[in-house]
């Protein structure tokens, strides 16, 4: 992991744990001030978000150490984990909203706020989660970061859930309070779906799946680029953790030198690394002439589509 991807995964945990204090502060005050119940359940979700906030910036600390000799690759594998226990703060907040719009719903108790005040603090919190959600989305995928991933996901939940209360105060204010806990309801739905998306991807990251198939081409064209290179098999890659490793054999002329046969592979080698998601790399150099060629229907695309 670069020192610059250090650095930008730790500021943008730092914003996330300061904006989201704040937010608590500013609902939390807001509540006090006028009672409404749906300022009250934004505060508490401001404040769940602030404590998984505070364990995602101690979790990209990890990530972001540098290697050591007890972990000689890094300590990128813990990244997924900290995307994991977001997806658990995103379930508790999901089901938190559901059971209240249900038990509002059921006992027709439904009573929202009317005063200017709570309108004013929901729509200062959607307008700061959109901001987040833009600047955190952008990150996590410049930098390849899922934990970053999973919580900008987060974030545009939090931007549906004020939006649903703002929602819920407006239809108050229209003479509809039962417009609140129908809102909240279908937010709750929305978030609890985002929660098993933000499971689903960073399973992936820990159990080794592969990347999307155009980032194998593209590794497979980079090693075929190579003018000694006259074919390629068994080409593996997959995430360890948020990066891809990447295994592959190489067939070249068995007349090469074993130091031209090292400059090939040495070249091959930074070519893929210079790919962005890409961390370790190894390939094996085969002799054309050995006949170890094995049918590989990625490296036949990429061949087929020159």
């Amino acid at each position: 992991m670069t020192d610059e991807r250090s650095r930008a995964l730790r500021r943008v945990g730092l914003l996330l744990l300061g904006a989201n204090v704040a937010l608590v502060l500013l609902k939390g005050g807001a509540w006090l001030a006028t009672g409404s119940l749906a300022v009250e359940g934004e505060a508490v979700n401001s404040l769940a978000d602030a404590v998984y906030s505070l364990v995602t910036v101690a979790g990209l600390y990890l990530t972001t150490r540098p290697p050591d000799f007890g972990h000689p690759h890094g300590h990128e594998r813990i990244e997924p984990f900290v995307g994991l226990f977001v997806a658990l703060g995103i379930f508790v907040a999901g089901f938190t909203v559901l059971y209240q719009s249900g038990t509002a719903l059921l006992s027709g108790d439904v009573s929202v706020s009317r005063g200017p005040t709570a309108v004013a603090v929901l729509a200062v919190a959607a307008a700061a989660k959109f901001g987040l959600y833009r600047y955190v989305l952008a990150a996590g995928e410049r930098h390849n970061s899922p934990a970053l991933a999973a919580t900008a996901l987060d974030n545009r939940n939090d931007i549906l859930t004020a939006l649903a209360a703002l929602a819920g105060v407006a239809g108050a204010a229209a003479g509809y309070p039962v417009l609140d806990p129908l809102a909240a309801a279908v937010v709750a739905v929305g978030i609890l779906y985002t929660g098993i998306e933000v499971v689903r991807d960073n399973l992936g990251y820990l159990v080794g799946r592969a990347p999307a198939e155009d980032l194998r081409e593209e590794i497979v064209r980079r090693a075929l680029e190579h003018p000694d290179v006259e074919g390629a098999h068994d080409v593996v890659a997959h995430y360890v953790g948020p990066e891809v490793d990447v295994s592959l054999h190489i067939e070249v002329e068995g007349d090469r030198t074993l130091m031209e046969a090292h400059d090939i592979e040495t070249t091959i080698v930074d070519s893929i690394r210079e790919i962005p998601e890409i961390d370790d790399v190894f390939v094996h150099v085969d002799p054309r002439e050995a006949g170890e060629w094995k049918p590989d229907t990625g490296v036949d695309r990429v061949t087929d589509g020159e």
